[in-house]
């Protein structure tokens, strides 16, 4: 690939001299280039494995969430606590309740459940899961319809009472 190293003999001393220069730079300039091909390969190693990372804690965040909607549909406050303590939910009315709304993958049932509870919180998460709801320019009935479509209510009186109340 290199031309012979010997300069052509119609040159002068001075023009050898410099076409000794421009070689010797050609080859600085070559050593360089394999040397940043080098670093973009590196880079670009780099750059797959910080994809493959986040893939992978996407992958394990998903999972996660995925055993806190089971958790949730075999108990709903302990379903919830795992999400919060996982930092997949945050500990207000707001977060939980869209949670609940969204409803994806939970049990309609278990949600009547939470939303029936008398604690301080579900009653907070009860609020905030009704104003999650657009109910402007909806009759009673197609108001009480969307609502009720989105949770089951618990067979127990006490539970449906505390719902109407709200």
């Amino acid at each position: 690939m290199d031309p012979p190293s010997s300069a052509p003999t119609d040159l002068s001393t001075v023009e050898q001299g410099e076409l000794a220069k421009i070689r010797k730079h050609r080859l600085e300039l070559l050593e360089d280039i394999e040397r940043l091909k080098g670093e973009i390969a590196e880079v670009f190693a780099q750059i797959e494995d910080f994809e493959s990372s986040a893939e992978s804690k996407r992958e394990q965040r998903d999972k996660q969430l995925s055993a806190g909607r089971k958790k949730f549909n075999m108990d709903p406050k302990k379903g919830i606590l795992f999400l919060i303590e996982r930092n997949l939910l945050k500990n207000n009315a707001t977060d939980i309740a869209g949670f609940l709304y969204k409803g994806e993958g939970l049990n309609k049932t278990a949600i009547g459940d939470y939303l029936g509870e008398r604690e301080t919180l579900n009653l907070e998460v009860l609020q905030a899961f009704v104003e999650c709801h657009e109910f402007s320019n909806l009759n009673l009935v197609q108001a009480l319809r969307q609502f009720l479509w989105s949770f089951r209510l618990p067979g127990e009186a006490q539970k449906i009472d505390h719902r109407s109340e709200e």
